[in-house]
């Protein structure tokens, strides 16, 4: 039987991305092959409930919303992860897929909506990004950078810019370009990061973690 590593299914708003706002189903997988330097969930680098396909499908459909995120940890880094996002597409969920980009996403079922980390040079992990999944991401995909300062904001700029992330937004064959700050550290907040977007004029989405406004940022759960 298919199974998976869990560390939390839970019922929440979705913080993050273009679908801020948005009630979602959370399935929070154990395990991470990463150790980014700001990292908020390291709870779920080890540890976690063992639980089949079958039970974590079933847990979704109780709690009944419509829009479902994958994540971890690193929700890739398991191969039956992309079984179950099959299965729940298949359920006619809409299924997020938040990932590093570490992993390769090119097996992926084409319905998921990918939410690509990718790392800045501050966060420590640079080096893991895997940078031929830019070529699988479609209209519907989203590419995320974390910024812990200028140097991590000119590194996203220039990686928007070599890969032609910026035209294809605009073009619409990429869902969106996401710049939000390191929550809670010294570091360039949402209005200097705003001045940086209009000044580069850069089609990005500015976001902030709207889950750590609603609850705090050590809550678990939400």
């Amino acid at each position: 039987m298919h199974s998976l590593p869990v560390t939390e299914i839970f019922h929440s708003i979705q913080g993050e991305s273009t679908w801020a706002g948005s009630p979602c189903t959370f399935v929070r997988l154990t395990g991470c092959p990463l150790r980014c330097v700001w990292c908020d969930t390291a709870y779920a680098f080890r540890g976690g409930e063992k639980m089949s396909l079958d039970d974590i499908v079933s847990r979704v459909r109780e709690i009944g919303c419509p829009l479902v995120e994958i994540t971890g940890g690193e929700p890739l880094a398991h191969r039956n992860a992309f079984r179950l996002v099959a299965r729940l597409l298949e359920a006619d969920f809409t299924v997020l897929v938040e990932t590093s980009g570490s992993e390769d996403i090119s097996e992926l079922d084409p319905r998921a909506r990918v939410i690509m980390d990718l790392k800045c040079p501050d966060s420590g992990e640079c080096d893991r990004n895997r940078w031929e999944n830019l070529v699988h991401l479609g209209a519907t995909d989203e590419v995320k950078f974390v910024v812990a300062g200028r140097s991590d904001y000119e590194w996203s700029r220039a990686v928007i810019r070599e890969w032609g992330l910026d035209r294809r937004v605009r073009k619409g064959l990429l869902g969106a370009l996401l710049l939000s700050p390191v929550w809670g550290q010294d570091g360039p907040g949402l209005e200097c990061l705003a001045k940086w977007v209009l000044e580069d004029r850069l089609p990005a989405r500015l976001q902030t973690q709207l889950h750590k406004h609603i609850w705090g940022p050590d809550r678990r759960g939400v």
